[in-house]
């Protein structure tokens, strides 16, 4: 019986990918499989065909062994296809991690589309306190990563820009994390939450933007660009820290 798929949110070029994936999962968990989510860049305007990875979530009756050598088949043709293995949970797991991974499932409920099954994140409930002190985490251990990383590099300019790229990644569920702390519409495109974060927080964005655009495009950064962009980017990460924590001050 032909499976009943959702996927007009679904970036056009990235719907046989996620087609694909429904229904080896349907095929293959039954009923274990009680609903497949896409969320991230294919539902976006930063979804680029050639180079953007595909990301869903399944939620299972039951997680085994079993299930994930299942999973593990579907490997290879799954790489040819850009799509990133799907995040396993239960809704159990959910419910019981909105106070550790509520910056994540905040993502989540912004910017998903459940083609199969009922949407696990729509009615997702968080509380401000959790998330912002996973905020402040982040935030700090970024500050570590990038000290480190800085230092590992040994001055090879290319590692150095590889890092930034992957922090400038990981500040846009932060950006949007903190817009929503203080109750602030959030963007879902990478650019628009940048310019959003700006406004609101008061920083620049013209060395951020620069970063953007070498991620979206995977390509690498100017060399002589490399030493001025990691001064500003870790500056701005400092600010973020010190402001997510004075918001937890003043609650």
């Amino acid at each position: 019986m032909e499976i009943e798929l959702k996927c007009d949110a679904v970036h056009q070029e990235a719907q046989s990918a996620v087609k694909f994936l429904a229904k080896q999962l349907t095929t293959d968990l039954g009923d274990n499989l009680e609903s497949l989510t896409v969320v991230g860049s294919s539902l976006t305007g930063d979804f680029h065909p050639k180079k953007s990875d595909i990301n869903t979530v399944a939620v299972v009756g039951k997680r085994d062994q079993a299930l994930l050598r299942k999973l593990a088949g579907y490997g290879s043709r799954m790489g040819r296809l850009r799509l990133q293995a799907p995040l396993l949970m239960t809704k159990e797991y959910i419910e019981q991690s909105l106070d550790v991974f509520g910056m994540e499932f905040l993502d989540f409920q912004l910017n998903h589309s459940t083609i199969y099954g009922s949407d696990p994140f729509t009615d997702l409930k968080f509380k401000k306190e959790d998330v912002r002190l996973q905020c402040e985490r982040e935030l700090k251990s970024a500050l570590i990563k990038l000290r480190q990383g800085y230092i590992r590099a040994m001055g090879k300019t290319k590692i150095v820009g590889q890092l930034m790229i992957g922090c400038i990644g990981e500040l846009l569920p932060l950006w949007r994390a903190e817009l929503w702390l203080t109750d602030t519409d959030r963007p879902k495109e990478a650019n628009a939450t940048l310019e959003s974060a700006a406004e609101k927080f008061g920083f620049k964005t013209e060395g951020l933007k620069e970063l953007l655009a070498v991620k979206k495009e995977h390509s690498h950064l100017p060399a002589e660009r490399v030493e001025g962009l990691f001064e500003e980017l870790y500056e701005l990460v400092d600010q973020m820290a010190t402001r997510v924590n004075q918001i937890g001050k003043t609650k």
